[in-house]
């Protein structure tokens, strides 16, 4: 950093945090972290600060302290949209997927009510999110499945074991019924285990197909249809969904570019029935 560019001591929080942003600008994040810094330093009640300096550390990939620099900044203002949302994308890298969800989700809520526009940006990140959680606790699930198959098949195991140890110390049965005994209770392991391995395959077989079809998503949020309607181009949308992007966006259909009112929206029965068939076959895609 050049002396004579960055000499900080007689500058205010504000020119502080107005270096820092340009250094931002040009990806110098560590020198962009010292000079917001030295703004808190100056002035430690101002919650944006800490937001600034958390996005540094995000784009650092500094996790843990991108946490801490958020949970100060809403301390000070627990609506911050900033704060909630980096501190929710620190949260997911760090995997703590239900924590990251509140917060992402709390940003998206205040954004909204707040009015203010980011985009697709945070629910974009509240989905990969999701789709995180899901996976860690498909994984979860699947190692205990294959826990239980390799139990059960050992109890089969040790069942077969212990029946024919218990013939062959009979004293009673000659050895061509011992033989025969033996071969019966050998095949009847066999096709037990069979059995119940097919089970487990026709399982993890469902399990491989587990995917919500696009057509039963909302076309703006990618997420299930909950309250699914119509426009008159025939674009069908999750209502909160289209709705706010009429509020904030324009009058207009997002796909067709056709002009578009809320009271044009007609509630999709049809789909509604579509999508509640689906989540009774398949009430795995509730927790999707």
């Amino acid at each position: 950093m050049s002396k004579h560019m960055y000499t900080t001591a007689n500058l205010s929080d504000v020119e502080l945090k107005d270096q820092g942003n340009r250094l931002f600008t040009a990806r110098k994040y560590d020198d962009a972290v010292n000079l917001y810094t030295k703004a808190i330093i100056k002035n430690s009640t101002n919650a944006t600060y800490f937001t600034n300096r958390a996005l540094c550390h995000i784009k650092m990939k500094r996790w843990e302290t991108a946490c801490s620099d958020c949970r100060r900044a809403l301390d000070m203002d627990p609506n911050l949209v900033k704060g909630h949302f980096f501190l929710g994308l620190s949260l997911m890298e760090l995997e703590s997927f239900d924590e990251a969800i509140k917060h992402l989700q709390r940003a998206h809520d205040l954004a909204k009510e707040q009015k203010l526009n980011f985009g697709d940006d945070i629910a974009s990140q509240l989905r990969l999110a999701r789709k995180k959680r899901w996976n860690i606790q498909e994984e979860k699930r699947i190692c205990q499945e294959i826990e239980l198959q390799s139990y059960l098949n050992r109890l089969i195991t040790e069942d077969m074991e212990n029946r024919l140890a218990k013939l062959k110390v009979d004293d009673t049965i000659n050895e061509e019924t011992l033989k025969e005994k033996a071969q019966e209770i050998e095949r009847e392991g066999e096709n037990h285990m069979t059995e119940l391995n097919n089970i487990f395959a026709k399982v993890d077989d469902r399990r491989r197909k587990r995917e919500v079809p696009d057509y039963l998503c909302g076309k703006i949020s990618f997420e299930l249809l909950v309250d699914p309607v119509i426009t008159p181009s025939g674009m069908t949308y999750e209502r909160k969904d289209i709705e706010e992007h009429l509020q904030r966006v324009g009058h207009f259909d997002p796909v067709t570019r056709v002009k578009l009112t809320q009271d044009q929206l007609i509630s999709n029965y049809s789909m509604k029935e579509v999508v509640d068939a689906f989540l009774q076959e398949n009430e795995w895609a509730l927790d999707y």
